[in-house]
C-alpha cells in the first residue's frame, strides 16, 4: 500500500510538472520588453536566455515617401547582469512614393548595452548603449534617420506606480551622396502605467535632422498585454508633429523569451 501511494504521488509530482510547464512555463523568467516604444529601458534581459521583439510597422505622409511597411526583428543576449549584446534588422520593407520604391531589405545594426549603475533603493537604473550599421539598404527611411554609429545614455526608474525611460542619444549620420557626415542629438521620455492586466504607454520623442537642417518631433501611444510571462503582445500608433516628421505610423508586434536557458547557470561560489 506504501508503496502504490508512492508510486501515486510521484506520478502526480509529474504530471503537475508537466503540466505547468505546458500551460505557461512559469519557471522561465519574465520578458523585458523594449517595444514598442523608441525608449529603451535601462534594464538588461534575464541573462542566458534570447529574448525577440518581433513587429510590423505602417507610416504613411514622410518627406521620403508616401506609404512604407516594414517587418523589424531584434534580438537579445544578455552574457551576464552588466552586458548585453544584441541584433536589429529589416529583413523586408515595402514603400511607396520613393525615390526607391517596392521591395526591399532594411537595414542590420548589432552592438553591446552594458549597465554602469544597477538600481538601488532611490537610485534608477542606469546603461549605456553602442550600435553600429552593417548593411545599408536604399529603402527609404522614417523621420528618424539612419545612422553609421550610435551611442545612447539610457534610464529607467520606477516612482509612484509609473515607470519612466529616458534615452539621450548621439548618432553619426552620413549623406548617401556626398559621403558628408553629421552629428545627430536626439531625447526620448517614455511614462507607463498598468490598466488591468494591459500597460499603456505614453512617449514624447525629439530627433535632429541635421543633414537637412530639420527636427522631428512626435507623440507616441502604446498598450501591452502579457499573454505569459515570457510572451508579450503589443499595438500602438504615432503622431509626427513638425513638416519633416512621419505624419502616422502604427505597429504591432510581441516580445518572447526563449524559455530555455543556453547555458548552465554558476553556482554562487565559482
Amino acid at each position: 500500500m506504501n508503496s502504490a501511494r508512492t508510486r501515486l504521488a510521484v506520478l502526480l509530482l509529474l504530471g503537475s510538472t508537466t503540466l505547468r510547464a505546458q500551460a505557461g512555463l512559469p519557471d522561465a523568467p519574465e520578458a523585458i520588453p523594449a517595444r514598442p516604444t523608441v525608449s529603451t529601458p535601462a534594464s538588461l534581459t534575464p541573462v542566458g536566455y534570447l529574448q525577440f521583439e518581433n513587429g510590423v510597422l505602417y507610416a504613411t505622409d514622410s518627406p521620403e515617401f508616401s506609404k512604407r511597411l516594414g517587418i523589424n526583428l531584434v534580438t537579445k543576449l544578455s552574457i551576464s547582469q552588466r552586458l548585453q549584446v544584441l541584433a536589429l534588422f529589416e529583413p523586408f520593407t515595402h514603400s511607396c512614393g520613393a525615390a526607391v520604391s517596392g521591395n526591399r531589405p532594411g537595414e542590420v545594426f548589432a552592438g553591446l548595452q552594458a549597465v554602469v549603475l544597477p538600481s538601488k533603493e532611490e537610485w534608477p537604473t542606469i546603461s549605456v548603449q553602442y550600435l553600429r550599421r552593417l548593411y545599408a539598404s536604399p529603402a527609404p527611411e522614417l523621420d528618424l534617420g539612419t545612422f553609421v554609429q550610435s551611442a545612447t545614455i539610457l534610464l529607467s526608474e520606477d516612482l509612484a506606480g509609473f515607470h519612466f525611460d529616458v534615452n539621450a542619444l548621439v548618432t553619426e549620420q552620413q549623406d548617401d551622396k556626398t559621403r558628408m557626415r553629421r552629428a545627430q542629438f536626439a531625447q526620448t521620455l517614455s511614462i507607463s502605467h498598468p490598466v488591468g492586466k494591459f500597460t499603456v504607454s505614453a512617449e514624447v520623442w525629439h530627433f535632429a535632422q541635421p543633414l537637412t537642417h530639420g527636427y522631428a518631433v512626435g507623440n507616441l501611444w502604446a498598450a501591452s498585454y502579457p499573454v505569459r510571462k515570457n510572451l508579450i503582445i503589443d499595438a500602438g500608433f504615432d503622431h509626427g508633429f513638425t513638416g519633416t516628421s512621419t505624419h502616422w505610423e502604427a505597429f504591432a508586434g510581441f516580445t518572447y523569451l526563449l524559455p530555455h536557458r543556453l547555458w548552465r547557470q554558476r553556482n554562487s561560489f565559482q
